[in-house]
């Protein structure tokens, strides 16, 4: 839980800029694609021809890869889609994206400094390095929504472990209440309880089917996992909320030996094997 935690606020707390640049919708990063496309197209004909030198070509091609990670990154990184629908491959391509955009432009900067025999204060350089700065905190942002995503991902894989056992074993609390979760109509009320109980969200780290759980297989489909201690003050309020309406729940209060999977609250009936 603690890890989850510190993964939720460090990307919260994240400066505004480096999200900004993050923000640039799908559409957007495609249409800028497709310029780069057809630019190298063109310069490549310019080079055939020998209007223009080889190395422009070069300078093409790297800026058509620099638009195709940008396209990457404004689908993955885009603080409107939120972390659950990202699965571990997909977060792993948005991490190898923004590191090769930090890679290029400190390329570019060793390049302008050595053409301008060093000097760090030219009107170039400056540029550049601002531009470096901007994507190293891209590349933050991008870790912090990465161990989001492993997060979620170790928390399906911890409640299949254990829920496939015959019996739950300590650290473990079933209660089955109703047996009915209904997200729409319970969700809602617990969430705004919660809000005025804390003065905070709750907070929810897999709300239903999740990117992971469908690329894991596992049917998370009208469940949702909260990231509290069950025995925290938070855990045994939203568990004495739980029980009080008869919604069922899973409390998990300690992690596989061995395993980063911190405690949570699994609210709904277990996740199964998905059928699909």
């Amino acid at each position: 839980m603690r890890l989850l935690h510190q993964a939720i606020l460090l990307s919260l707390a994240l400066p505004v800029a480096a999200q900004n640049r993050a923000e640039s919708s799908a559409p957007q990063a495609d249409a800028i694609v497709d310029r780069a496309q057809r630019e190298l197209e063109r310069i490549s004909e310019l080079v055939k021809s020998g209007e223009l030198p080889p190395i422009r070509l070069e300078q093409a091609a790297e800026d058509l890869a620099d638009a195709q990670d940008e396209a990457v990154l404004s689908r993955t990184l885009n603080v409107d889609v939120p972390a659950q629908n990202l699965n571990e491959q997909m977060a792993a391509d948005m991490i190898a994206a923004a590191r090769r955009r930090v890679e290029r432009q400190q390329r570019r900067l060793s390049d302008s400094e050595k053409s301008t025999d060093g000097s760090v204060t030219s009107a170039a350089s400056t540029i550049l390095r601002e531009e470096l700065y901007l994507r190293k905190l891209t590349l933050d942002h991008a870790m912090a929504r990465l161990q989001l995503v492993q997060e979620i991902a170790n928390l399906a894989r911890f409640e299949q472990s254990v829920l496939r056992r015959p019996t739950l074993g300590p650290g473990v609390e079933r209660f089955d209440g109703s047996g009915q979760f209904l997200e729409a109509d319970d969700l809602p009320p617990l969430q705004a309880a919660f809000q005025k109980k804390f003065n905070r969200p709750l907070p929810i780290s897999a709300d239903g089917e999740t990117a992971v759980h469908r690329a894991l297989g596992f049917d998370h489909r009208g469940r949702v996992d909260v990231a509290v201690n069950p025995e925290a003050e938070d855990g045994v309020w939203l568990r004495h909320y739980l029980r009080s309406r008869g919604l069922p729940y899973y409390a998990f209060t300690h992690a596989v030996v061995g395993s980063a999977t911190g405690a949570h609250v699994h609210i709904g009936p277990g996740s199964l094997r998905s059928s699909r």
